[in-house]
């Protein structure tokens, strides 16, 4: 029987933990290492996912010899000090998204993999489901003829303050990074190009980061995406791609189950393929199918695609006057 794939995990927050939980449903892969700043944290996240290893440093851990891939859950702040410092150890690695807080930290970090032949990912999850993979056949097929519209929404509100990383200019927060990355992403999944012109509007937090959006990208045929965000409204989790023959609906389409497609003049086909496991699953599979290959990049999640999404997000934060400490 073939050695797993060892995975190292950097960072012990909420969304390291969901990726933990996904982890142990992957029968090819496992959680080998963990990492916080923090001992007792790491101590607590390594008992209860079973962790082989457990640092208290993020030097350490990437100087591990066993880890073959390291997946990195820190504030986005710190994705591009991170990332350098697992390629500098010459391990591969999966980034939560966004990649990096601007395009000219994604352009260094993406310029290092390449120059190291080392694989590199954005870890945006939300493309890796079943569904999905369903969702880009239709469209490869050309079942919706041209592509004229995209529509996506991603917004939630919790009960009592949104959490402190979610709101901290520090912490790179705010609703475009967090959330806004979602519909962003999956417009440029589905139109498969940079848009010509970008405009949004923004509403502002207390600490200085955004609250809500609406965005809307113009390409160069005519299409356009209409998309919103939002850390502090429950805005619907759907998205909707319409073509000159029809349109297929996504509900939750960041945890997608299922998809309509309604062609003009049929009967809609509504097509549902449960999620196995918690969804994370999904791209870390993808990571470890692409290492069993040799592969340094994604077709699926490719670091162009990722470096075209943070441009747009730079162009709106630049409308809208919004810039992170650590941006100078």
């Amino acid at each position: 029987m073939r050695k797993k794939i060892r995975w190292g995990i950097m960072g012990t927050g909420t969304i390291a933990h969901s990726f933990a939980e996904g982890l142990s449903n992957v029968l090819d892969g496992e959680l080998y290492a963990v990492a916080s700043r923090s001992k007792e944290k790491a101590e607590q996240f390594g008992k209860k996912y079973n962790s082989t290893k457990i640092y208290d440093s993020y030097e350490n851990l990437v100087q591990d010899k066993d880890i073959d891939v390291i997946y990195i859950a820190t504030p986005n702040t710190l994705h591009k000090e991170h990332i350098l410092l697992c390629l500098n150890n010459n391990k591969a690695v999966l980034c939560e998204k966004p990649l990096t807080i601007n395009a000219i930290e994604a352009e260094e970090i993406i310029k290092t993999a390449r120059e190291k032949k080392l694989f590199l990912m954005e870890a945006m999850w939300s493309r890796f489901s079943p569904i999905m993979d369903k969702v880009r056949r239709w469209i490869n097929e050309g079942v919706l003829g041209e592509i004229r519209m995209v529509k996506a929404d991603f917004g939630f509100r919790r009960e009592g303050p949104p959490e402190e990383r979610k709101v901290s200019p520090s912490r790179g927060g705010g609703a475009l990074l967090d959330v806004g990355v979602y519909p962003i992403s999956f417009a440029s999944m589905v139109l498969k190009k940079s848009p010509k012109n970008i405009t949004g509007i923004t509403s502002f937090l207390d600490t200085g980061v955004d609250e809500q959006s609406s965005m809307l990208l113009g390409y160069d045929k005519g299409e356009m995406a209409v998309l919103s965000c939002a850390i502090n409204t429950p805005i619907p989790k759907e998205a909707t791609i319409i073509g000159n023959k029809g349109f297929i609906h996504i509900p939750e389409f960041n945890m997608a189950k299922k998809a309509t497609l309604s062609i003009v003049g049929k009967e809609p086909m509504t097509v549902e393929i449960p999620i196995k496991g918690n969804g994370y699953n999904y791209e870390a599979e993808e990571v470890i199918n692409c290492l069993r290959n040799g592969k340094i990049e994604s077709e699926i999640m490719p670091l162009d695609e990722s470096l075209s999404i943070i441009k747009v997000m730079d162009e709106l934060r630049r409308q809208w006057g919004l810039r992170y400490p650590t941006e100078g």
